[in-house]
């Protein structure tokens, strides 16, 4: 169990418990208890196959989501760490946060979501939130994997008001603007650094984005020319490497010192002062500015791509004729999805396609739509 931590953190004295009782853990924390669910997890496994830009047979070498939640995890306990934070319950939440994405990335999303409107629509940090709370079939018990509030509440980045009603305490914070835990602030944006500089470099590798294109950008720009004074001969991967990674480091460090300071000027005695202040965790303003002209420069030179279009197209195609065959014939769908689909047909669907991977949606399209397969 990590030692010194602030008042302010979560803790298992705080913890606002389990939706079901259970003894303590033996030799671990509950947030330990937790991150272990998450990782044995079905929902965890399948992030192998789940990519984030790039479809999962486009190469070998691209981020996919379990590499990128890994890379979160990692970043964030070090954050933790420095502001003594709850390293257990960052580590849980960022291993967490993408269980409900489905495949093909946000191009998936997107078309889920279309296919969903009408019957509730589809979000995919709600849908993480019903994986760990229901889909996971593992407890003779409970449905779910049973994690403490502090968990749940941190997969919950984003909710609408009309959603918040409909889940209980985990929903409160959003109808009372309140604010999570500063081990969910914290996983929040250790999301955003990782996706932002990773997605960089799988730009770079796959040749879409140049570093030409890239040195206009200036936290970019900064980071490259002090390793080419640095390194003056190195090129290739490692003058890409040595620059990512400087810019990982600057986010950590100015997001570990601004949030200190931000916690220092605000005071909070405990963890309730945390939820009733405004959000602690966050960016210098300079940081934050060359971050969004990064993301906007992703936006523009990445995802819209035309070849990356080009496979989002598709993946749309394959998740919307996917929905559309299945609510119309739900006896078509696995035997535990068909039992669902009595009561909710569409949502039924919409989770047997979230729980999909790259590869099993496109299998799944060809032998439900191509002549040859069986």
């Amino acid at each position: 169990m990590q030692l010194d931590l602030a008042p302010y953190a979560a803790c298992d004295e705080n913890s606002r418990g389990r939706r079901h009782p259970e003894p303590a853990p033996f030799a671990r924390s509950e947030f330990q208890r937790d991150r272990d669910r998450i990782i044995h997890s079905t929902a965890f496994r399948r992030l192998e196959y789940k990519t984030q830009v790039f479809v999962n047979h486009e190469g070998d070498l691209f981020r996919t989501r379990l590499t990128h939640s890994l890379e979160v995890a990692q970043i964030a306990r070090s954050i933790a760490r420095s502001l003594r934070l709850n390293e257990d319950l960052v580590e849980a939440i960022s291993l967490a946060h993408d269980l409900g994405h489905t495949p093909f990335g946000h191009a998936g999303q997107d078309a889920l979501d279309a296919c969903m409107k009408g019957s509730g629509g589809f979000e995919h940090n709600l849908q993480s939130l019903r994986v760990v709370d229901l889909l996971e079939q593992r407890y003779a018990s409970f449905d779910g994997l049973n994690l403490c509030f502090e968990t749940r509440d941190g997969i919950l980045k984003h909710c609408s008001r009309e959603n918040a009603k409909a889940l209980g305490e985990v929903g409160k914070r959003f109808l009372c603007r309140q604010q999570p835990s500063l081990e969910a602030q914290l996983a929040n944006l250790a999301d955003e650094i990782a996706y932002n500089n990773h997605d960089v470099d799988d730009g770079l590798r796959s040749g879409l984005i140049t570093l030409e294109a890239l040195a206009e950008i200036d936290i970019f720009a900064r980071h490259l020319a002090e390793v080419k004074t640095l390194f003056p001969t190195v090129g290739g991967r490692r003058l890409v490497h040595e620059t990512v990674r400087r810019m990982i480091n600057t986010l950590v460090i100015d997001l570990s010192r601004q949030s200190a300071e931000n916690i220092r000027g605000a005071g909070p005695k405990s963890i309730d002062d945390v939820r009733k202040a405004a959000p602690l965790v966050a960016f210098s303003s300079e940081i934050e500015r060359e971050q969004r002209d990064l993301k906007r420069f992703l936006h523009k030179h990445l995802y819209q791509h035309y070849l990356v279009a080009r496979m989002s197209n598709k993946a749309r195609r394959i998740i919307s004729e996917l929905f559309d065959v299945f609510a119309e014939q739900p006896k078509l769908l696995p035997p535990q999805f068909q039992e669902q689909a009595v009561k909710d047909t569409p949502r039924a669907v919409a989770d047997y396609i979230a729980g999909m991977t790259d590869r099993y949606a496109i299998r799944e399209h060809r032998r439900l739509f191509a002549v040859e397969e069986g």
